[in-house]
This record gives C-alpha cells, structure tokens and sequence, in this order.
C-alpha cells in the first residue's frame, strides 16, 4: 500500500479543492481493478458513473474504458496509452507506467463494491457541499421573483433529487430484462389476482380497474355535491387497512386536502368506520351507546398509517415536494389530491392562463406517479355545462378548465347521483305526479354510479355503487343490506 500511498502524494492538486471530501486511493485501487478484469464494468455500471470520480484525470480514464470496451477492445494499459498520449496529467503522473502500477495493486479479491460506495459517498456529500453554497447564495440575493418559501422548495426538491439520484446516462432498459419482468407480473397475478394493484375496497370497481395500479394518475370528477370526497375517503380509508396488512413494513396512504381541514376528513373518516351520522356526531346529538362506537372507531383509525395534509393553496412545485418527502420518509403507496382546480402553477405564463395552469397541474401529478411509482387519484370539479343538459350524466368533455385533464389521466372516472337531481324536483305533495316522483325515488334511493368514461390500459364502464348520505360511506350496490 505504500507504492500506492506515493502515488496519491506524487499527485499535484490544488489544497482549496483537496478540502472537499474525496478518497483517491479508493479511485485508483477500482480503476486498477477495472484494468485488470475489464468484466467489472458490468458489475458497476449501474452504481457509479465518471462524474463520481474526484480526480479529473480518473474521470478520463473510467470514461475512456467504457468507450474502449464498447468497441470491442480489451481495456488495458496499452490500448488506454494512446488515448492520453497528449494529456498533460497523463504524463505528469507516470504516463502508462501510472495505469500499470494501479493495476498491479489492485487485486481481484477486493470488495469491489465497498470501493464504489467509498467513491460514491464522497461523491455525494461533495454534492451536498455545492448545495449548501448554493442555498447560502440564493438567500443572500433579494429577489421578488423568488421569495424565500420558493427558495426552499427548490431546495427540497435538490436535496430530494440528489437522494434518489441514479446513473443519468441510463435511461434505457433491455427489452430482455423488460420481457422478464413482465411475465413474472403476469405468473404472480395468475396466482393471485388481487396483486395487480392496491385495492379500493370496491369489489366492482377493482375488477374494472385492477385495482389502483402503480404510476397511474387517476382523476375522479363530479359536479358539487355528489359525493367525490367521500368517495376517496372510503377508498383511501380501504387501501390503508389492506396497506396495514404488509408484513415486509409500514406503508402509507396520503391525503392532501386543500379544500378542508384535517379536523374535517377526521371526522368524517370516523364516520365512515363506526356508522354513526356525520351530522348527528358534529352537532352531538348521539346517544350514549353512538358515542361509545364512536370511541371504539376513533381507537381503531389511530393505528391506521394515515397521513393528512391540509394546507391550502399549494402550487405544483411545493405539492411535488411535500409528496416526494413523504414517499422518502413513510414509504407512501398512494396519494390523494382533494382537490385539482386548488393547485397553483409556478411559471409566469401559466399564472396568465388558466389553461396552460392547470396543463402544468396535471402533466405535474403524472410525473410525480411516474417518478415515484405509485397511483395518484385527483379530484376535479366539472363544468356548469352539465347542469344545463336533460341527461346529467357528466361526460368527458365535461372536465373544468382544460382538455390536458383527459389527456394526461390514465383513468378518468365520474361519480354520478340521479338521487341528487331528483330530489330538487319534487312535485306539490298528494299528485299523481308526487306518487310517481316517490316511485322513482324508492328505485333510485341510495344508488350511486361510478363511471370510468377513460382507462389507458384497459375497458371503459360503470359501476353501481350504494350510498349512505348520512355517514359519506360508499359499498359494491352487492353489499347494501350491510351498510
């Protein structure tokens, strides 16, 4: 090791730059190793990149490997020389006697992947380095353009990036590697249909969907009223019980709520689990035997890896952050979005434009499933353009605000109430018309549809659903007798 030692001493780099974390000897013992069996690249390709080395000359030589080896050529001491022949640093550190002496160091039987980690640790925190001078930097500079909340949003999501930084280069994958995964997918689900994605909780619904599969944005839209938050709730409150299930760790389900405060989905998650009425419990108006349920439910839901967010007004950029430390910090599953009109964009030209905003919303919040692989479910309003039609069944072109909502969405489901229509045309009391209103209604009573009106990957539909307004709890129409 100490031939190796000189080496390192041998070099001359500057003593301001020497401060930043680095390990040259463990950069030079794994290009040693590389030299000597080129078959190591396959092992490290996937680990470490050339930009991880410290050594601008070390840089040079991983690179040039790669090159040489994708030609076709052993990389050796000769077929490297005359590559470096005109670098300087080459020849100041010995020249081809330099890449010799490395390898004759570096044996094969080294822990070639604790000498990656080494590199890439220092990498990494040298990274770290520059982000903080950064940081320090941009907080000195007053600018109204980027105010300080926005400054630290950028940061988190630096820092987030650099946390979950990969190979840049590699954004390919071998159809061979690809057609494995695939068949093992299908040979899982073959034995077990219900590992195609999380559950809703709706049997109806998971066979038309599959469940809420990975990456997918899902958007769920109605008009005021109809029932979209309960909805989530219920299928958020279903997926967390399944998700509580996991042996292997503790994964969460995420509910942003820009429209109402976690006191409110509490409640109104508390509701669904123990029956009580929603109305009753908030005005107190329970009994004695309604409260103790309540307690009972209120134990349960505490245990449940539940996470609430309800800050309101947030833009894209910030949505992006806070989804992305959570997903970091407790393992998230699958988020929910109550609602998409709430979220501000963060460019110039989409605060101008109401629908290059909500464009940037949504192609955001299909990034971040992409990104992270998990389901995304984002509620939307539709338009009044509804309510002016005889047949109120929404319909695609009956999203708010931007075509770029169908567009981007995987899914696009709509929840229809004919109950709730109904109920506003009530006829004078002892008509015929009343007795034909109430007919109608006892068919209707309690009856929701949800419609899938888009699925990418699979068939359009609907499915009926049974509705209890009193506690916001939705089961399969199958299931009704037991709500």
């Amino acid at each position: 090791m100490n031939e190796l030692a000189s080496l390192i001493d041998s070099r001359s780099v500057d003593k301001e730059i020497c401060k930043l974390p680095h390990n040259l000897e463990a950069e030079q013992m794994l290009i040693g190793a590389i030299i000597r069996d080129n078959r190591i690249c396959d092992a490290v390709e996937d680990i470490i990149t050339a930009d991880n080395f410290y050594d601008p000359l070390h840089q040079s030589i991983f690179t040039q490997i790669y090159k040489t080896r994708k030609h076709g050529i052993v990389a050796n001491e000769l077929s490297l020389k005359m590559f470096f022949e005109n670098d300087q640093a080459f020849t100041e550190c010995g020249g081809v006697e330099y890449l010799a002496k490395l390898a004759a160091k570096a044996s094969i039987a080294l822990d070639i992947y604790s000498l990656t980690r080494i590199i890439r640790d220092t990498y990494l925190r040298r990274c770290l380095i520059k982000l903080g001078q950064e940081i320090v930097d941009d907080s000195y500079n007053y600018d109204i353009e980027n105010p300080a909340q926005l400054q630290i949003e950028q940061a988190m999501t630096k820092l987030f990036n650099l946390a979950v930084k990969k190979q840049d280069e590699k954004t390919y994958i071998k159809l061979a590697s690809s057609v494995k995964d695939v068949v093992e997918k299908i040979s899982k689900l073959k034995n077990n249909p219900e590992a195609l994605g999380i559950t809703t909780g709706l049997q109806d619904l998971n066979q038309l969907l599959g469940g809420l599969q990975k990456s997918d944005l899902l958007i769920l839209a109605a008009r005021p009223s109809m029932g979209k938050t309960a909805l989530a709730l219920n299928i958020a409150l279903n997926a967390c019980k399944i998700l509580q299930k996991r042996a292997d760790k503790q994964y969460y389900v995420a509910f942003f709520s820009l429209e109402m405060s976690a006191e409110q989905l509490t409640a109104r998650l508390m509701t669904i689990d123990s029956g009580i009425s929603y109305y009753k419990a908030l005005t107190g108006r329970i009994s004695d035997f309604e409260l103790h349920e309540f307690i009972n439910a209120s134990a349960e839901l505490s245990e449940l890896p539940f996470i609430i967010d309800d800050t309101p007004a947030l833009s894209i950029s910030a949505l992006r952050t806070r989804i992305r430390l959570l997903y970091q910090l407790y393992n998230v599953e699958v988020v929910f979005i109550d609602y998409l009109q709430l979220i501000r964009g963060t460019t110039k030209r989409s605060n101008e434009n109401r629908v290059q905003e909500i464009s940037e919303v949504t192609q955001g919040l299909k990034a971040i499933a992409k990104e992270l692989n998990i389901p995304v479910v984002a509620l939307s309003q539709l338009s009044r353009s509804v309510e002016q039609r005889d047949d109120k069944k929404p319909q695609l072109a009956d999203l708010r605000d931007s075509g770029s909502i169908e567009q981007d969405a995987d899914i696009v489901m709509f929840l229809y109430r004919e109950e709730y229509y109904e109920l506003r045309k009530q006829p004078s009391e002892g008509s015929n018309k009343h007795r034909e209103w109430q007919e109608k209604m006892e068919k209707i009573r309690n009856i929701a549809e949800l419609i899938v009106a888009k699925q990418r990957n699979g068939p359009i539909g609907s499915v009926k659903l049974y509705f209890d307004s009193n506690r916001g709890a939705f089961k399969d129409y199958t299931d009704r007798h037991s709500v």
